[in-house]
């Protein structure tokens, strides 16, 4: 089997490298991340990770790592992707309160990110999905991305894209098993995680039970592990009950 991590300079994807590297030690991870220099010391130099630097917002270049196509290939399918890219606020946005505080750039950057870029993502790395072997797919999308349990409304930018994420993931589910059985494909609720992500807005965190990131890890490896053809198409929580989309 080959891992690839999207996002594995932050929080939830370091953390996951670090328990698919304990759990099944020697086999290959690819990952990807904005920027290597963010990525942990000990992801950097272990002899089974391969780095990329790759943004979302452009395609996967693996015509310069063939590195990375032979140890796709060498998976014969069982390839594991996980997108565990995302974009919430920076040093000038903030999630929006209020319809007037919407930002079409900040909308944007959301979308690109949050979503976007896992389309090209499974787009350049789908060839690699067939096999005799099951391949999972899987996007870190969120509860808030919820159209049914939405009831507090703000954070449009945010809220949107993963929603908009959450259809992705629906029509690749029905895709992608049409080309390339064995396939699962699915959103996944981390519930809320202590990262750089949450840090902002630690008043809010204080009433909910908030994991951290090694734990989320261990919540997702089980769900994912645990994956067959027949999940292609739920949005899982981390606990592996099923969520409204």
């Amino acid at each position: 089997m080959t891992v690839i991590i999207a996002g594995v300079s932050g929080a939830i994807g370091s953390a996951l490298a670090e328990r698919f590297l304990a759990e099944r030690p020697g086999e290959p991870l690819i990952g990807l991340a904005r920027q290597l220099d963010g990525v942990s010391e000990r992801l950097r130099e272990h002899p089974a990770v391969y780095l990329m630097g790759w943004q979302a917002e452009h395609p996967l270049d693996l015509a310069s790592h063939p590195e990375v196509r032979d140890l796709l290939a060498s998976a014969q399918g069982g390839v594991t992707l996980i997108y565990a890219a995302g974009w919430l606020h920076n040093d000038k946005a903030t999630p929006e309160k209020r319809v007037e505080d919407i930002h079409l750039a900040n909308m944007l950057q959301a979308y690109q990110v949050n979503c976007v870029g896992f389309a090209l993502l499974v787009q350049a790395l789908s060839p690699w999905f067939r096999g005799k072997r099951l391949s999972r797919v899987a996007a870190v999308s969120a509860k808030v991305g919820s159209i049914q349990d939405n009831r507090l409304g703000g954070w449009y930018a945010y809220r949107c894209s993963k929603a908009a994420l959450n259809m992705l993931v629906k029509n690749l589910s029905v895709e992608l098993p049409r080309k390339y059985a064995p396939v699962a494909c699915v959103a996944l609720h981390p519930g809320t995680t202590r990262s750089a992500l949450s840090d902002p807005f630690s008043q809010s965190l204080a009433k909910l039970t908030v994991h951290e990131p090694d734990a989320t890890a261990g919540h997702l490896f089980n769900v994912l592990s645990t994956l067959s053809e027949e999940d292609s198409g739920r949005f899982i929580n981390w606990d592996g009950r099923d969520l409204p989309w």
